[in-house]
């Protein structure tokens, strides 16, 4: 599923070619990419059309085209496979195209959403008082956020009986991170997935954070990471942060600190890569 880099590139390629336009029409190819607005197809496409679209945001994965003058906004989430391209008018379709949106003016070009899986989709929800969506007021700030809070974040990491992987994926403490970025940024740290939070000093959650950063940074410099054709950008490119990944998908690879071979470990439906000897695991708790 796209992270925060990935959303944050096509969120950076919609303010470029789709901000200040206005929507003429807008098809629905198939229900389910319309599922989370309840009123249905029909609805979805009478408020967006003949409403001008304003410069995409984004929030941790989820990123929303404001409706100007109507205190609403459509929110995207790409899911596994989603993607927003900018097309000409002429482009043949493409297989699993959903969701077209043309404009009123003659730039030539119109907005699709693809989704081979459909797990992904587009609604219309109004907006709070801070400009959310109403759908994802609960998503917590993102490390790359100016008004991100990181002397919160340590207290509500140390206040959790949880461990710090878990933490990293909880949208509610910090949103934009996913299984890549964890990896990646705890094999920066050292730290084990399985750590429990409530070990973490305050220089060592500030490490963490910092890594995480970078490494969302050194992704976004190069367009987020791509491992198939799924995640594109709007104009179709993929990424390549994959080509500089420390941990994720390395099993049995020299890690590139310390030679010992990368390990992989089922975690929570998911993989955790780390090095066995840079990110030793916890000791048990006495009596366990």
């Amino acid at each position: 599923m796209p992270e925060l880099p990935e959303v944050e590139v096509v969120r950076r390629g919609l303010a470029t070619w789709v901000a200040g336009r206005t929507v003429a029409e807008v098809r629905v190819l198939h229900p389910r990419s319309v599922r989370r607005h309840p009123a249905g197809a029909a609805d979805f496409a009478a408020r967006l059309t003949g409403r001008t679209v304003a410069e995409a945001r984004r929030r941790g994965k989820y990123l929303w085209l404001p409706l100007q003058g109507t205190g609403s906004s459509v929110l995207g989430h790409l899911g596994m496979s989603g993607q927003l391209l900018v097309q000409p008018l002429d482009a043949p379709d493409e297989k699993h195209l959903r969701i077209r949106v043309r404009f009123g003016d003659t730039l030539g070009t119109e907005l699709r959403f693809v989704d081979q899986r459909t797990f992904g989709g587009l609604s219309v929800h109004d907006d709070t008082t801070e400009g959310l969506p109403d759908a994802i007021a609960h998503i917590a700030r993102d490390p790359l956020d100016p008004l991100f809070d990181d002397d919160a974040f340590h207290t509500a990491l140390r206040a959790r009986r949880t461990t710090v992987k878990r933490a990293l994926l909880d949208q509610s403490l910090v949103s934009g991170v996913g299984n890549i970025y964890a990896d990646e940024a705890l094999w920066r740290s050292r730290l084990h997935y399985d750590r429990p939070t409530a070990t973490l000093t305050r220089p060592r959650s500030a490490e963490l954070l910092g890594h995480v950063r970078q490494v969302m940074a050194e992704a976004l410099a190069v367009g987020g990471t791509s491992f198939d054709s799924l995640y594109v950008n709007v104009n179709g490119q993929s990424g390549y942060f994959d080509r500089s990944l420390d941990a994720y998908g390395r099993e049995d690879e020299p890690c590139r600190r310390c030679g010992t071979p990368m390990r992989r470990r089922a975690w929570m439906n998911r993989s955790s890569y780390f090095c066995p000897r840079c990110q030793r695991p916890p000791r048990p708790a006495p009596g366990a």
